[in-house]
């Protein structure tokens, strides 16, 4: 069952971004097949007062707009001219709350992965944003893509309980001051898909 947008509506970034972990993220390829992965791995980001929020400050530019629309909203961008990372966006609009998915385990479509990550080992397919991007085929064309619509969506899949859950820095935020070191990156415990340990 797609999560309802209420899930995405709520005001606390850090509990969605929990809460996100052992959902499925669904995106259907062009011939209708379902490619899924678990969510294993998410970092929130609290804009506009988190320094490492490209919506920090209340930027408000073409690629960050987004951000600031209702939650339930997919945000797609491209980094170091290679790779797409996925975001969900939470909260109300104006509110630019956002969670990068980090890390996913592949459930469906894993052949159609492998293809497109050019047989990378399994274990390589989506451990990582820019991975997990090109895995899946996610690419700016699902950016501000509705996630309650049919192009992309997030279902429930696994109950993930407190004690599975792991918690640190967000990684490759070194410009980000005082918010470096904030514990808002969550992944579950001894999954092999997670990026970094």
């Amino acid at each position: 069952m797609k999560l309802p947008r209420e899930f995405y509506t709520r005001s606390n970034v850090l509990t969605v971004s929990r809460d996100l972990l052992g959902k499925l993220l669904v995106v259907p390829a062009p011939d209708g097949q379902r490619v899924s992965g678990m969510i294993v791995e998410v970092e929130a980001y609290r804009g506009p007062d988190d320094r490492a929020s490209h919506a920090y400050g209340g930027r408000r530019t073409q690629r960050t707009e987004t951000m600031y629309q209702q939650g339930g909203i997919a945000y797609v961008y491209f980094v170091y001219g290679m790779y797409y990372q996925f975001n969900v966006v939470s909260n109300v609009a104006d509110v630019p709350h956002a969670i990068l998915v980090r890390a996913l385990e592949p459930v469906e479509g894993i052949e159609l992965m492998r293809e497109r990550r050019h047989s990378h080992p399994d274990k390589n397919l989506t451990n990582g944003p820019g991975k997990l991007c090109l895995a899946m085929g996610i690419d700016r064309d699902l950016d501000k893509a509705d996630l309650v619509g049919d192009r992309v969506w997030l279902e429930e899949f696994q109950t993930v309980k407190p004690s599975q859950i792991a918690r640190g820095p967000r990684i490759g935020i070194d410009y980000a001051e005082e918010w470096i070191d904030k514990p808002w990156r969550f992944w579950i415990r001894n999954n092999s898909y997670v990026s970094r340990k």
